[in-house]
């Protein structure tokens, strides 16, 4: 059957061809393009937590994380969900519909409190949540403080000096801004990485009370 030119069915077919936008995480032909496009897809999420920082200041970290799965869900063969149970209730649980194999990611969320409390969500997510099977974690740092570029070096570098959750090596540049990924031996026998998202939140309540 000849699809008409212009119409619905020949839009999606030609953004699957190209691969663009969410589109990319069906066409993608291993591990790397996958990550590729999720990173370009989950740059679009937090760009909205980001521009709508004002609207969410009386947000929690379980309120920013619904924002957040709101926004990775809104392709609709993406599902993000909340305290999902996955050796406990992690905070972020990401799937990938109408691909094979499955396509699964798990995320924690923190509010920035400084690299112990970062190390606290690693912990979680490595030694409670994944269980070696689904693609590259995500830790994503909600940044209430002002310089979100120095505080999130700071964690990287905390993170390179002290290992945490046996570590391996230094980390390495991550696509989105602020942000970082590491690898780490998992007690599934294979090494996982994560991905350090910082979330620029903040907002100079001085500034907006003048």
């Amino acid at each position: 059957m000849t699809i008409p030119p212009g119409s619905v069915a020949d839009l999606f077919e030609r953004a699957l061809l190209k691969g663009s936008g969410p589109f990319a995480l069906l066409t993608a032909q291993d591990n790397k393009e996958f990550e590729a496009a999720f990173d370009a897809w989950l740059e679009h999420a937090v760009n909205h937590l980001e521009t709508n920082k004002k609207n969410f200041m009386p947000l929690d970290e379980e309120g920013l994380s619904a924002v957040l799965a709101a926004a990775l869900s809104a392709a609709p063969f993406i599902t993000a969900t909340q305290e999902t149970n996955s050796n406990g209730h992690v905070d972020l649980t990401i799937e990938v519909g109408f691909v094979a194999p499955l396509r699964r990611k798990l995320g924690e969320a923190k509010i920035y409190n400084g690299p112990a409390y970062h190390f606290e969500g690693l912990d979680q997510l490595l030694g409670r949540y994944t269980t070696g099977r689904e693609g590259r974690g995500i830790l994503v740092v909600y940044v209430r403080k002002p310089n979100v570029a120095g505080l999130m070096k700071k964690l990287r570098d905390a993170m390179d000096n002290d290992l945490p959750h046996q570590q391996k090596g230094a980390s390495k540049d991550h696509l989105l801004k602020w942000s970082f990924v590491s690898l780490h031996s998992h007690s599934c026998g294979e090494d996982l990485e994560v991905g350090h998202v910082g979330c620029n939140l903040y907002v100079d309540e001085n500034q907006e009370n003048s």
